[in-house]
């Protein structure tokens, strides 16, 4: 007996619910209940969707009608809080999602509005959490000092399975936007702009459904330079950060080999005519490599690239990893850096390491499920 089409609610709009419950002979107010129960309560199967009749919630599933919610199959704690999930799909593959609670305060580029505070609600330890959500099984783009880059791509991510990371680890920590303060970064496995059709179609659910505010929501990519262009055309978007990771051609096509295809020059070009919302900079992410691109001379090489630019620099320490050719560097060094591109007047950020010691850290997913506890 061949086997049903399976469509999975998860990635579907109001226009997607509105052509399926008039395919079924429902009325039109049966999509919004859909929405609802898909992207609001996050429910785990039709069974649970109360509002529907019986008899309908049975012809869906009849007819290979699921949710799709990703399963959590693993999840390993920090002692810092953070928590790595790992998400796995209907086909067997599986991607790694990053849950992390912040305090009071906070440095701006991890998705939050630098100076925001508030009060954390009854019972809670944290005032505002970033979920840091993945677009790719793997990763194609092969930067050098990234555990991800090993795994090589094994596929796209649909936009429901993108929407889907975010809607588990809500349902997971008990959290809802916009009552909770969720902030976004598409900074996990995979290059969202490899995968940008549905990276797009789950952020504009996200705002639209889930309730999270684009200004929220930070995507970061390596460089792929026309997706760039076609990014600044949006009518939502989160805001954009660029992983630089070097100061000249030369090292950066060493470490990032996409530079041979989008170099520094079309980078920087790029970045110069994207069009910049008010008081908003483009970030550049800059990960610090002990000797390789972290020298004094490295940090005025990068003052001088983003002159007269608006934009900030998250430096960020290099998170180490089985098989990874390179070391951290001391914090001297880190501060240093720092302070060049501060003099320079560019605001320079030094990203603090989240969940390290279960390989939850920016560089370091690799859906490491034998192990639980990392070096250092």
């Amino acid at each position: 007996m061949a086997s049903l089409p399976q469509l999975t609610l998860l990635g579907l709009d109001r226009a997607d619910f509105a052509a399926l419950v008039e395919s079924e002979g429902e009325p039109a107010y049966r999509a919004e209940q859909l929405l609802e129960a898909v992207y609001r309560q996050r429910l785990e199967s039709l069974e649970q969707v109360s509002t529907l009749p019986q008899q309908l919630r049975q012809r869906l599933m009849a007819n290979g009608v699921s949710i799709g919610l990703p399963a959590v199959e693993k999840r390993f704690v920090s002692q810092d809080g953070t928590v790595r999930y790992l998400m796995g799909f209907a086909d067997g593959q599986s991607v790694e999602t990053v849950w992390m609670p912040e305090g009071d305060g906070g440095e701006a580029g991890d998705g939050s509005e630098a100076g925001e505070t508030a009060a954390p609600r009854a019972g809670r330890v944290w005032d505002r959490a970033t979920i840091c959500v993945s677009s790719q099984v793997g990763c194609a783009v092969d930067c050098q000092f990234c555990l991800t880059a090993l795994l090589g791509v094994k596929r796209n991510l649909s936009a429901g399975e993108i929407v889907g990371q975010v809607c588990a680890v809500l349902k997971d920590q008990t959290v809802s936007p916009p009552e909770d303060r969720i902030n976004l970064v598409f900074m996990g496995m995979g290059e969202p702009f490899l995968n940008y059709d549905n990276f797009m179609k789950a952020v504009r659910l996200l705002v639209e459904q889930v309730g999270v505010a684009e200004s929220r929501m930070t995507v970061s990519t390596a460089g792929i330079v026309p997706r760039i262009h076609d990014f600044g055309e949006e009518r939502i978007r989160p805001k954009l950060a660029i992983s630089l990771n070097a100061s000249n051609e030369e090292l950066r096509t060493r470490l990032m080999p996409l530079n041979r295809k989008w170099n520094l020059a079309q980078l920087l070009a790029a970045a110069r005519s994207f069009p910049l919302r008010n008081r908003e900079r483009i970030t550049f992410e800059y990960v610090l490599l002990d000797g390789v691109n972290d020298s004094v001379g490295n940090a005025k090489e990068v003052a001088e690239l983003l002159r007269g630019m608006r934009a900030k620099i998250n430096l960020i320490a290099l998170n180490p990893g089985p098989g990874i050719a390179f070391s951290t560097p001391a914090d001297e060094r880190v501060t240093v850096f720092q302070k060049v591109l501060i003099a320079a007047g560019i605001p320079t950020f030094v990203r603090r390491p989240r969940g390290r010691d279960i390989y939850a850290a920016c560089g370091q997913l690799k859906r490491t499920v034998e192990i639980a506890t990392a070096p250092g």
